[in-house]
């Protein structure tokens, strides 16, 4: 229990690239007390460093250890121009999510600049059986739903939401057979996205990114398009971070 709390709390770190104890508290449930004991042991160590503000970061002896940076703001240099150019070409809000902990967070949206009309997805937290970029991530690691345990308990948003443990199993081998996920007015009437990860394991399989639309826009076709789109700029993208295209790519059927 005390490795895993001291793993949670590099991890949040570790992908917010700066983070605050109250932060840490928010995103792993410590108790501010144990957060702020176990910190301080990290900084003891060399794993964590203190910068300004009270916010703490990856520690230079950790850094040495790893020789990587998955930070939030280091992944989105190399992410975040592709999701605009993509939002430009496409006239859609493309966006990029992440797993933290045990959910699925939005982290950043690119909206087109053309004038023409978008939906935007908003940031955040999202359910892990309801919008594309969580069910995508899921696809590749089922062990972050329990059927037992969901079973009958997944929260209805719409008429559409998949509620059966056993419907959401047999909803990510699609998934996984089509290379992408996709939602249709699961968790909100009239909205649609469509997203993939950008490998089918390592860090690349805790990350995907998707666009969002209405349904109107995102029709059948038209998400079978973005749904290609997409599974191209994972490849990209794979490449452009330096992961090895074997582990990275999430390929179609």
């Amino acid at each position: 229990m005390h490795l895993e709390r001291l793993a949670l709390i590099l991890e949040v770190v570790g992908q917010k690239g700066h983070a605050t104890v109250a932060e840490i508290c928010a995103q792993s449930n410590l108790p501010k007390p144990t957060a702020y004991r176990l910190v301080q042991d990290l900084v003891s160590s060399g794993l964590l460093q203190s910068s300004a503000r009270g916010e703490f970061a990856i520690g230079a002896r950790l850094k040495r250890i790893t020789r990587s940076d998955h930070s939030d703001p280091a992944l989105l240099e190399v992410i975040a121009p592709a999701l605009a150019k993509a939002a430009e070409e496409h006239g859609a809000a493309f966006f990029l999510s992440r797993l933290r902990g045990n959910w699925v967070e939005i982290i950043h949206v690119a909206t087109p600049k053309t004038g023409v009309s978008y939906l935007h997805p908003g940031v955040g937290k999202r359910p892990m059986h309801a919008c594309s970029c969580a069910k995508a991530i899921a696809a590749l690691s089922p062990e972050l739903l329990s059927h037992d345990e969901l079973n009958g308990q997944l929260k209805r948003y719409t008429e559409h939401t998949i509620t059966s443990g056993e419907d959401l199993a047999k909803e990510l081998d699609v998934i996984r057979a089509k290379g992408y996920a996709e939602c249709v007015e699961e968790l909100e009437r009239g909205i649609s996205s469509v997203a993939t990860t950008l490998g089918k394991t390592g860090i690349g399989s805790t990350l995907s990114i998707g666009a969002t639309a209405s349904v109107r826009v995102f029709t059948p076709p038209m998400r079978v398009k973005i749904g290609q789109a997409l599974t191209e700029m994972s490849h990209e993208l794979s490449s452009a971070l330096g992961w090895d295209g074997a582990d990275a790519k999430m390929k179609s059927a």
